[in-house]
């Protein structure tokens, strides 16, 4: 069995450098990603149902599903986690629909949320949960952008350096994590 090779991708990515990723791939993930989770979504879900624009562009851009904590041990944020990516699949279309080129969480998503992947030919990267601390230190820079108020689920923009991840969804809708993820669960 060979090496795997570890694809560095540079962020923004291209949508051609995206669409190459296949299910499967390890990435190294470096530049800029906003997080937003379950308070942000909702806010920005309720902006648009108003008719209203986001403070922040999504075009092109990486989703982050995390909350970074303050600055802790001379980094810009203490800890930086992925959560739970299928809680934000309600919002997932909302975000393709805005341009987002790929997202950026844990866990597997739902059917669904593949065929939202496969429609708008974006990418889902999944990353190890429970290494946050670990991930604060491949934080370069961090900075608020909107929602302040919502404490750690406001959003920011990031600046990764060597983030790991796997792409679990790539732009043909192929799902990497569907059917092992039960086959690594304790019974």
């Amino acid at each position: 069995m060979g090496v795997i090779p570890v694809i560095e991708l540079r962020l923004p990515a291209g949508r051609e450098a995206l669409r190459s990723l296949k299910a499967g791939d390890e990435v190294l993930l470096s530049g800029d990603v906003l997080t937003m989770r379950d308070a942000a979504l909702k806010r920005l879900e309720e902006l648009l149902a108003e008719g209203g624009e986001p403070p922040f562009g999504l075009e092109g851009q990486v989703v982050f599903h995390a909350g970074p904590t303050p600055p802790a041990a001379g980094r810009p944020a203490g800890a930086i986690g992925p959560t739970t990516s299928a809680r934000m699949d309600r919002f997932l279309e909302m975000l393709f629909e805005r341009g987002v080129a790929a997202t950026l969480g844990k866990g597997p998503r739902s059917a669904e949320a593949a065929a939202h992947h496969r429609a708008y030919g974006a990418v889902y990267l999944a990353a190890v949960g429970g290494l946050s601390a670990l991930y604060g230190g491949m934080v370069d820079e961090i900075e608020p952008l909107a929602w302040e108020d919502l404490g750690p689920e406001g959003v920011f923009r990031v600046r990764l350096n060597g983030f790991p991840a796997l792409v679990a969804v790539d732009a043909e809708g192929a799902d990497h994590l569907e059917g092992r993820h039960s086959r690594y669960r304790r019974r």
